[in-house]
């Protein structure tokens, strides 16, 4: 014969004191005090007794987690983000609900409804590009909407990012300084992409700006980029006689991927041909040389995104304005352009 699940009024009955004020111990209520729930909290675990969080949410109209989209669960960048994200959340006693779209707008869009339904306090996304009903869906949430990884024109309501076009010219200016002229890019060729996009886009901006030929452009296809796309775009380019002296990857991956088919051909990196890439992934720092790259500071975006959430579930009147926080990237100089 199965025995009945230890319930929360047999936890009050133990520690002799109202279900509502082991209900508040659970939820970490200011009402209760800390020796009071610490009781609370050993006779809990003593005799057994899980907390109901979905039965409290809906005594309280309370979820308990924010609602989080990436694009992809293996990208290292992405994964700092929500790591440090996560931290920030569960110190207010706030969980994250992750989901990812595959660098994908219309599975972005079923992803965000889904979420959605599950009413989270508060959703933060990957990016500032979304379907017109995307948009729409997050508009009109009810809940603190948070935009990261980019700094969008027509924000849905709050943005913690960066420029990644802006990026790319810091890019290109250090290599022009480095005296490069003829310089490409891997990468960013897919409109889905959209921060590959942009930081392509940069680049061309800045290759025009110092009056240098902006269409050395090699594809790589569907994101996210990886050191095969990487080597493969490398071998086109010099299996079709394009010499660049200079060369930048979308990502880290892309760049690595390029340094590695200049290797298996003799080409000499920095000697012969710069290279530079995204990200300041791991990476970059360990290979030979080192790769040249920017740091996006992932970790503060999920650091800056969370604090900011769990300021406004504090105080619903700051969600009345748009809030803006720019994160600084910063250039990393390794072996490959030096």
């Amino acid at each position: 014969m199965s025995r009945r699940p230890v319930r929360m009024a047999d936890v009050a009955r133990a520690a002799g004191l109202s279900p509502m004020t082991v209900s508040r111990a659970f939820r970490a209520d200011a009402a209760v005090g800390k020796e009071t729930r610490a009781r609370i909290l050993r006779i809990a675990e003593e005799m057994g007794y899980v907390f109901d969080a979905a039965a409290s949410g809906l005594r309280s109209q309370r979820t308990g987690f924010v609602a989080v989209t990436v694009p992809s669960i293996n990208n290292a960048n992405f994964a700092d983000t929500v790591n440090a994200l996560s931290r920030e959340l569960g110190r207010a006693g706030l969980q994250v609900l992750l989901g990812y779209d595959l660098y994908d707008p219309a599975e972005e869009e079923a992803l965000v409804e889904q979420l959605l339904r599950r009413r989270p306090e508060a959703v933060v996304v990957t990016g500032g590009a979304h379907t017109p009903r995307t948009r729409r869906l997050l508009q009109a949430a009810g809940t603190p909407v948070i935009e990261t990884w980019d700094l969008p024109e027509r924000p849905v309501r709050h943005v913690v990012g960066f420029s990644n076009a802006a990026c790319m010219e810091t890019m290109v200016d250090h290599l022009v300084a480095r005296g490069a002229r003829a310089i490409a890019f891997i990468g960013g060729d897919i409109s889905d992409d959209t921060r590959g996009a942009d930081r392509r886009r940069g680049f061309q901006t800045a290759m025009r700006r110092h009056g240098l030929d902006a269409s050395r452009l090699l594809p790589i296809g569907a994101p996210p980029a990886s050191m095969a796309t990487g080597a493969a775009a490398m071998a086109a380019a010099l299996d079709e006689g394009l010499r660049p002296d200079a060369v930048i990857g979308v990502s880290d991956l892309a760049a690595f991927g390029a340094l590695t088919e200049c290797q298996r051909r003799g080409v000499r990196v920095p000697q012969d041909v710069m290279i530079a890439g995204f990200g300041a992934y791991e990476i970059a720092a360990v290979s030979v040389p080192t790769i040249t790259t920017i740091d996006p500071h992932p970790a503060e975006i999920g650091r800056e995104a969370g604090a900011l959430a769990v300021r406004l579930l504090a105080d619903p009147a700051e969600d009345r304005g748009p809030i803006r926080i720019e994160i600084a990237p910063l250039l990393r100089v390794g072996g490959s352009t030096s």
